[in-house]
């Protein structure tokens, strides 16, 4: 109706970002980025809607209920926004077939999108940072990818006093489902269920549990399940008698521990047998990174696939990869306050142009910030037509700016004023010098 007005909003689960929320996921994206560079990981990217059937495929029809799908109109084919990265990983590799080079590491920071409820720590859309290596068997192909995301953890401020990795194997997880009375046509249920275990009521898990024909003291193990984690310092051969399982089951994580040892991380690591991963794909070791709280949902989570990318038509071959969303990592960070001053994250300009001097050097601005800008800086001023020199620092303090460029009477000498902020000096620099004086600052 015309003259009517609506206030709109973002869709529930979604965010807007501001200045200041933008500086905070490019100071997450930039840690994720400068990681994956420095282990030798190279960036791809895919489209953000898949076929529905890359899906349901390999993670069952059960997936639909989370996805954002759709038809075109007039069309026969079902698609699906990305609720993560792996199958279109794997889909690209298997495209490829014997041309793919082998090992591979590539990593990925996309949108991803789940239509799920809401809550803390779970929004409807995302970014996810994966990172995947094809064509590494064992153990150290593992290793190599938890190194990988605490390596951009710890540049975020985290360490082992608030993050733990909590690592299992789902052959292990089976033997003690096994033991527990799961037979093997519920076994894929009974590991959905732990996987979700903290999310459910307990009177609901116990239901459900029984409903896979547990007896009642088989669903209190089931519960209590990986309720003490073992520090994985702990040698894996010594728990086979611990959880009952046979020490032949345990070789992988042996192996494992040794290469988190040589990598220097087995400090944040840890033995965690209800660790198991919804996703069916998975086909050995699984871990996620937890807050040491337990506060939070997992900051990161992943494993080992190994017949993924062979099912999509592909060459057989190993594969291992993880997926580390910023909306639980955001939470974390903001709780110990390693991102409480978003102001420090966003972009210093070089120079802050202002005029004190009148029209002639009001209208020397714009072309010193072009010529500024086109020697590579950061140069910004201020959109006040005051002269008062205190009013025009305060903007450029309120940038963060690195220096002040001011232009006053010292301009018809061919001379402007520049203030630097972090050494709190102030000096007349030749105009024909500034650009250089600039960069000479910004390099001490």
């Amino acid at each position: 109706m015309a003259g009517s007005s609506h206030a709109f909003q973002a869709p529930r689960g979604t965010r807007d970002f501001h200045p200041d929320e933008m500086a905070v996921r490019l100071h997450i994206e930039q840690a994720w980025r400068t990681a994956s560079i420095n282990h030798g990981f190279d960036e791809i990217e895919g489209p953000t809607f898949e076929h529905l059937e890359l899906y349901t495929s390999k993670s069952g029809p059960g997936i639909v209920s989370e996805l954002f799908s759709f038809r075109r109109s007039g069309g026969e084919t079902d698609f699906a926004l990305r609720p993560e990265f792996t199958p279109t990983l794997a889909r690209m590799a298997a495209a490829l077939g014997r041309g793919l080079p082998v090992p591979t590491r590539w990593f990925s920071m996309p949108m991803h999108y789940r239509a799920e409820r809401p809550q803390r720590g779970r929004l409807r859309e995302f970014r996810q940072w994966n990172i995947d290596v094809i064509g590494i068997d064992g153990p150290d192909g593992d290793a190599e990818t938890i190194a990988v995301a605490l390596a951009a953890l710890q540049a975020l401020g985290l360490d082992a006093s608030g993050i733990r990795v909590k690592i299992s194997h789902r052959a292990v997880v089976s033997r003690l489902l096994t033991d527990l009375g799961v037979s093997p046509e519920h076994m894929a249920d009974a590991q959905d269920l732990l996987d979700k275990r903290d999310r459910i009521e307990t009177a609901a898990f116990a239901e459900k549990a029984a409903a896979l024909g547990l007896a009642d003291d088989a669903i209190e193990r089931f519960a209590a399940l990986g309720a003490e984690p073992v520090a994985a310092s702990t040698d894996p051969s010594t728990l086979a008698d611990q959880f009952d399982v046979p020490a032949e089951a345990m070789a992988e994580l042996t192996e494992l521990r040794h290469e988190l040892e040589r990598r220097g991380v087995l400090d944040f690591c840890e033995w965690d047998f209800s660790i198991v991963r919804g996703l069916a794909y998975y086909t050995g070791t699984v871990w996620e990174i937890h807050e040491a709280s337990g506060s939070e949902r997992a900051i990161a989570g992943g494993g080992r696939y190994d017949t993924l990318i062979e099912s999509y038509g592909g060459p057989s071959v190993s594969a291992c990869g993880f997926g580390m969303g910023d909306v639980v990592l955001e939470l974390v960070l903001r709780d110990r306050e390693l991102i409480s001053d978003a102001m420090a994250l966003m972009p210093r300009p070089d120079a802050f142009v202002v005029s004190i001097g009148g029209d002639d050097t009001n209208h020397a601005v714009v072309p010193l910030l072009a010529k500024l800008r086109g020697a590579g800086l950061h140069a910004r001023t201020t959109s006040k037509t005051t002269s008062n020199l205190g009013k025009l620092l305060k903007d450029a303090g309120k940038c963060n700016a690195r220096h002040a460029v001011i232009l006053g009477d010292e301009l018809a000498d061919g001379n402007v004023v520049v203030k630097d902020f972090d050494a709190g000096e102030q000096a007349t620099v030749p105009l024909d010098d500034l650009i250089e004086h600039l960069a000479d600052s910004g390099r001490q």
